[in-house]
């Protein structure tokens, strides 16, 4: 059925082809403008930032101050993962070949304000909701 092969049964059965061992290129951009990633950012900062003023309560405090960095955390790494070295001749796209260009998803291609909203929509659903959650605390 199996049977343990050594490293030396291994190596000489193996043919190992240098013209196949080139480094690889990887596309760590994302295929979106840095400017989305910063406005998706902010919206969600400016949740907690509402959500902070709004409901200002010393009980509170830690609790937003984790969140605050979570989200700053999980829009700093794959900033630092997109500049990440070996060479990463891929840059983030421009705004106006993003414009030009689109970017292919699962479902197809989207132009760029199709991409943006579809991106964005989560982000500012929660936005809103932040500002309609202390609208209801102040009218009650």
């Amino acid at each position: 059925m199996s049977r343990h092969l050594s490293r030396e049964i291994v190596a000489q059965a193996a043919e190992v082809r240098s013209e196949l061992l080139q480094p690889v290129t990887v596309d760590r951009s994302f295929e979106l403008p840095t400017v989305v990633y910063g406005v998706t950012g902010g919206l969600y900062l400016g949740f907690i930032a509402i959500m902070a003023l709004g409901l200002s309560n010393p009980g509170l405090v830690i609790p937003l101050v984790i969140c605050t960095i979570f989200v700053g955390m999980f829009f700093a790494v794959p900033s630092i993962w997109t500049r990440m070295r070996p060479d990463n001749p891929v840059a983030p796209l421009g705004w106006d070949r993003f414009r030009q260009k689109g970017i292919a998803t699962w479902t197809g291609h989207l132009n760029a304000s199709e991409a943006v909203v579809q991106v964005l929509m989560l982000p500012v659903l929660i936005f809103a909701w932040g500002i309609a959650v202390l609208a209801i605390i102040a009218l009650t």
